[in-house]
């Protein structure tokens, strides 16, 4: 899924969603303060980023803009998703009435703080693989009902879509295959990949998750074209480098994909393995926040 489409799938769905509950969860209607105050006519305020990083949701300005309509919102001169920006980089311009620029700055910062920091996290991880074959992938542990705009913020960093969600690939995870070795797990991916494939839904990928060597000996043995990936669960460095001469030897086409507790301080050496896709939840759910303030112009 291309970046725009993954912004437009926000856009369409949860995106007008989230501002609409951002603002009226801080009451952004009935602002007292500022409804206490005297207007002196339209004002300029801009977005800046403090702390630096990756730049992702600039869109959100103009969503929160539809959403009031007197609010106007502008780009910052260069200002770009997927941009490196340094501290005090600007990033949109807001025009309006007091009434309108302040009840919104929070929930609008709020957003912008999750994609810039989701944004920076994926950053930091591809910079770290650059030079390997790996490439960085999110995973489902996303914040509820922020998931589309974390996995654009995802692209914007250079890491790469894995699945939407439940609905769109097969990944046999350990739960599905519980107590099954040898033939019988093999036998049961197999069988689970062919029904997933006749059933006519269109699938991303079909996948199986693995814990040791032998059951990826196992899956290595099946027919030709029954899996696109399989995931290597919190494997030793030493069985990944294993995992990929296995692979080269018997299925060079098979993509394996490495997971669990992976950091900044181990992906390096996990991306100089060979594998090709590394899955990463701290991208998503341990991002944080990014220092965005509004301040107010002459």
């Amino acid at each position: 899924m291309t970046l725009g489409a993954l912004w437009q799938h926000f856009c369409s769905g949860h995106g007008a969603e989230s501002v609409a509950r951002s603002l009226e969860e801080d009451g952004a209607l009935s602002d007292i303060t500022t409804q206490s105050c005297i207007l002196r006519g339209d004002r300029a305020a801009s977005v800046v980023l403090r702390s630096g990083g990756c730049v992702a949701g600039l869109g959100l300005g103009g969503l929160f803009a539809a959403r009031c309509p007197t609010l106007r919102c502008e780009l910052a001169h260069g200002a770009a998703d997927g941009m490196r920006a340094q501290p005090g980089t600007r990033l949109l311009t807001l025009r309006g009435t007091l009434d309108v620029l302040l009840p919104v700055e929070r929930s609008l910062l709020n957003l912008l703080g999750i994609a810039v920091a989701t944004a920076t996290a994926t950053a930091s991880f591809v910079d770290a693989v650059r030079g390997t074959r790996a490439v960085i992938c999110d995973t489902r542990k996303t914040i509820p009902g922020l998931r589309w705009l974390q996995k654009y913020a995802v692209r914007c960093g250079g890491g790469h879509l894995h699945r939407c969600g439940l609905a769109d690939a097969v990944l046999l995870k350990d739960n599905h295959l519980y107590g099954l070795q040898g033939a019988r797990f093999a036998a049961e991916v197999e069988s689970v990949a062919c029904r997933a494939r006749a059933s006519g839904r269109p699938i991303a990928f079909v996948c199986a998750e693995v814990d040791s060597l032998d059951q990826l000996r196992a899956l290595l043995a099946l027919p030709q074209g029954t899996l696109d990936i399989v995931l290597l669960d919190n494997f030793t460095v030493g069985d990944l480098s294993d995992a990929v001469a296995l692979r080269d030897a018997a299925r060079p086409t098979l993509l394996l994909e490495a997971s669990g507790g992976v950091r900044l301080d181990t992906v390096a050496a996990i991306a100089a393995t060979g594998v090709d896709r590394i899955s990463v939840g701290a991208i998503t759910h341990s991002a944080g926040w990014a220092d965005v303030a509004l301040d107010m112009l002459d």
